[in-house]
């Protein structure tokens, strides 16, 4: 647990640094904005869905160092993917942050994203990891409201 502990660290600061997908894809025709009134952070992605798949996403916003970094490694994961596949990411990265503590973190299906597991130990920062996750599903249910981790 200790080397996922320090890959979670090391991931979270690299992202937070430097986001990925950080921008507003010019051919977005969906998106959502997300707010976390505990903590203030607020988030809009941005997503291109063509043939069903998700073709571009991008994110914009401030917020902490992990809701930056789940923004970033959530983009990255659903690239390229078909938008079911997209929303079944988001069921299994929500249940990968939400398991108990002492629970191994089970790993299938949400590959790097498996750093997040670390979140686990600190409740309150469950809700920074599943802003943009939120906002993404919002956004790709074309929901006009603003999403939140209630």
């Amino acid at each position: 647990m200790d080397d996922l502990r320090e890959l979670y660290q090391t991931t979270i600061l690299d992202h937070n640094k430097k986001p990925r997908n950080f921008r507003v894809p010019d051919s977005a025709n969906h998106e959502a904005d997300g707010f976390n009134p505990l903590c203030g952070d607020k988030v809009t992605v941005y997503v291109q869905v063509k043939d069903g798949e998700v073709s571009d996403v991008g994110f914009q916003g401030s917020g902490c160092a992990i809701s930056t970094a789940s923004a970033s490694m959530m983009t990255e994961a659903i690239k390229g993917k078909p938008v079911a596949d997209a929303l079944a990411l988001f069921d299994s990265f929500h249940e990968l942050v939400t398991s108990p503590a002492l629970d191994e973190p089970d790993a299938e299906g949400v590959g790097k994203l498996t750093v997040f597991a670390g979140v686990r130990e600190f409740p309150m920062r469950v809700k920074c990891a599943t802003l943009a996750w939120h906002t993404l599903k919002s956004a790709l249910e074309d929901s006009d409201e603003t999403a939140k981790t209630e």
